[in-house]
């Protein structure tokens, strides 16, 4: 499994590539802004998105979809909690984070549900709280917990959907069910590194 992560836009936003080196095939996470760098990212390791997958609804996340589904035809993926959200958001919302319109998801997903590129195998865990269709998606020793969890923080809570009680259980009884040597890929860099470990974040985070 190759992974490369990528700062992009102006909060921070880290976007994955997660690809299969045998297939070529790969997924970019939360294509928040500056496309054409993740493109080229993912052209160095010889791979071509096949899915754009958010790991939930907010602008600052999913303000590169348009573009990156433009440039490789590639199915936009969301949690069904957020797929509504996810063309809903306000004129004036999407201008504050410079972001174009997304357009609809192509796949909606849930708890448990499987995407593929290749031979590598990531599996959505629903992880409410910052929204109502947040997700977190786990494979082979590594978690993309995009506002869910970060390295030493968590989500905010206070947006339209957002609840602590709900965040604070799915952190607890979802993310740190992985096993403690799971790698903490977040999606901000908001962290003191730009990676954690679930053990680490168990022992350390002062929300949780």
């Amino acid at each position: 499994m190759i992974i490369r992560q990528i700062q992009v836009g102006g909060m921070a936003v880290f976007a994955y590539i997660v690809g299969d080196r045998a297939s070529g095939e790969a997924l970019a996470i939360d294509p928040a802004a500056n496309v054409a760098e993740i493109l080229k990212e993912a052209e160095r390791d010889g791979l071509a998105i096949r899915y754009i997958v958010n790991t939930h609804a907010h602008p600052d996340h999913t303000g590169g979809n348009a573009e990156m589904k433009e440039r490789t035809g590639a199915a936009i993926v969301i949690h069904e909690a957020d797929a509504q959200m996810l063309t809903s958001i306000p004129s004036a919302y999407l201008r504050m984070f410079g972001a174009r319109p997304s357009p609809p998801a192509d796949l909606t997903v849930r708890d448990g549900s499987e995407l593929k590129v290749g031979e590598t195998t990531l599996t959505v865990i629903h992880t409410p709280g910052h929204t109502p269709g947040g997700m977190c998606l786990h494979a082979d020793g590594a978690v993309f917990t995009g506002d869910t969890l970060f390295v030493g923080g968590v989500g905010r809570t206070d947006l339209p959907g957002g609840s602590w009680d709900v965040m604070a259980a799915s952190i607890r009884e979802k993310l740190f069910s992985l096993p403690d040597s799971t790698v903490v890929y977040p999606g901000h860099n908001y962290g003191s590194s730009p990676a954690s470990t679930i053990g680490h974040e168990k022992s350390n985070n002062p929300y949780i």
